[in-house]
């Protein structure tokens, strides 16, 4: 954990992002295409500048933390997840060219954004080694 901003003004700005991205996490755990894990680790990250308390309690979530703590210490991607970005990525892919039709450049674009981040996912490992 970093230490947190002295500034009040910015504390408080990375306090109020760590809420509302907690809460764009806990959204994700219920609703099939909103992720967990990233908006989870902005309102770690959030929390690290700005409350040791609330970075504490949300590392040690029962609930959120073991997939906090197996990013922080090995970089785990766990293989639902991985499964269920793949999945969306798709799915949005298929509905900009199907549905939205979307001109092709625009949907080149968005797929190349997507097969980045799709390299990056599937190169994490699914779970501890060893």
């Amino acid at each position: 954990m970093t230490d947190p901003s002295p500034n009040p003004r910015f504390r408080f700005l990375f306090l109020a992002l760590g809420f509302f991205c907690f809460g764009l996490g806990v959204l994700g755990a219920f609703l099939p295409l909103l992720p967990t894990t990233p908006f989870l680790l902005v309102a770690l990250w959030a929390f690290s500048r700005s409350s040791r308390r609330f970075h504490h309690w949300l590392y040690t979530h029962p609930r959120f933390g073991p997939q906090l703590q197996a990013w922080h210490e090995h970089g785990i991607v766990p293989v639902k997840v991985k499964v269920s970005a793949l999945t969306g990525m798709a799915v949005s892919l298929a509905l900009m060219a199907f549905v939205a039709r979307v001109k092709w450049p625009v949907l080149a674009g968005a797929a190349a954004v997507m097969l980045v981040g799709a390299t990056y996912i599937l190169s994490r490992p699914s779970r501890p080694p060893g």
